[in-house]
This record gives C-alpha cells, sequence and structure tokens, in this order.
C-alpha cells in the first residue's frame, strides 16, 4: 500500500464518520449530561463496535449480509429496536436542575460502554458499507491482510478522533445547559434523532 493511497482512504474516513450518526449522538448526550468522563466509556466503545463490524466484514460477514436477505433482515431488526429503545429512554429519562461537576444519575461506565460499543457493532449497514468502502483501497498484487489490517486500524483511530472532538465540544456546553428545560430540550432532540436513526435502520436496504 502507497502512503498516497492511505492518506486518500484517512480523508475519506474522516469525511464519512463527521456525518453524525447514532454514536454521535450517544456521545454527545452522555457529555451534555456528566460530561468528559463519559468518553472513557463512550469512545472506546465505538471504537471497539467499529473494529468488530469491520474485522467481521473483511472476514466475510458482510458479502454474507449482502447475500442473505434474512440475516440482513434479523440483523436490521435488532439494530432498529435498539436505537428506538434507546430513543425512548431519553425521551422519558427524569431532568433536574444539577451542578456542572455533579455525578447524579450517571450510569455505570461499563453500561455506557456496553450502549456505545452496540450502537456501533449492530449497524445493519455499516458491513455492507464497509465491503463496498474498503476493497476500493486495496491492492490485489500485494498481501491482502496487512493491509486490511491497516485500513481497519486507520478507520477505527479515525472513528475514535471523531468521537472525541464531538465529546469535548458537547462538554464545552455543558455548563450552559444544566437547567431542566435546557436539559429536556436536548435529551428529546437526541431522542428525535436516535428515533430517526432507527426508522433509518429499519427501512435500510441492502442495495443502498
Amino acid at each position: 500500500m502507497t502512503v498516497e493511497t492511505w492518506v486518500a482512504f484517512a480523508l475519506a474516513s474522516a469525511v464519512v464518520v463527521l456525518i453524525p450518526g447514532p454514536n454521535i449522538i450517544l456521545t454527545v448526550n452522555h457529555a451534555l449530561r456528566n460530561g468528559r468522563k463519559t468518553g472513557w466509556a463512550t469512545v472506546p466503545g465505538v471504537a471497539a463496535g467499529a473494529f468488530v463490524a469491520m474485522t467481521a466484514t473483511l472476514l466475510g460477514a458482510g458479502a454474507i449480509l449482502a447475500a442473505s436477505a434474512t440475516l440482513f433482515g434479523l440483523l436490521k431488526v435488532a439494530g432498529a429496536m435498539y436505537l428506538i429503545w434507546l430513543a425512548y429512554q431519553l425521551w422519558s429519562a427524569p431532568v433536574e436542575e444539577t451542578e456542572a461537576d455533579s455525578a447524579a444519575a450517571m450510569k455505570p461506565l461499563r453500561s455506557i460502554f456496553a450502549q456505545s460499543f452496540l450502537v456501533s457493532a449492530l449497524n445493519p449497514k455499516g458491513p455492507v458499507f464497509y465491503m463496498a468502502f474498503v476493497p476500493q483501497f486495496v491492492n490485489t498484487s500485494q498481501p491482502v491482510f496487512e493491509q486490511f489490517a491497516i485500513l481497519v486500524a486507520t478507520f477505527v483511530t479515525v472513528a475514535a478522533l471523531n468521537g472525541l472532538m464531538w465529546l469535548f465540544f458537547a462538554a464545552a456546553l455543558r455548563n450552559r445547559l444544566q437547567k431542566p428545560r435546557a436539559r429536556r430540550a436536548v435529551n428529546r432532540t437526541g431522542a428525535t434523532c436516535m428515533f430517526a436513526a432507527g426508522l433509518f435502520t429499519a427501512n435500510a436496504s441492502r442495495a443502498s
């Protein structure tokens, strides 16, 4: 793999992950509620989910999902239901006026990590997207495994950096959003976006 190919892949990956999706919605919401410390769970969760999804894809799961309507449909339903459930939890979450440094009502980091991991790994469009996206940057005349390893590591790193960027951005706004009315608005905006992502996932097609 040439340096030029790697740079092109890194830039393309940055463009892809900059578009806010369910992972970013979850990261921003946790940061607004409990600050930057949630990044110890959300960012690794997103990165780990992306790593598992990409690795499974490049080992053949993506081709199977692209070919099997049944398997794709099962993963699609599971991912959509999970996103809609998170949207419901976020919409109905109680809000109280809190101090910016309060840790009240914060979920355990392992629970936040699990949420972020599942949202990232259960995206049914992920495997099909990775299968279409990654091979474009692979030179089949050279060892493929090493190239896949480099590309997976690059994409996961870019996704993690993007998560950190959104985390710090949201945490910087946290002090201004401690009133119940503001927090409720943030929660319900995030819930609406999460619900929309769930509907999009439910209606996703393998060909798109």
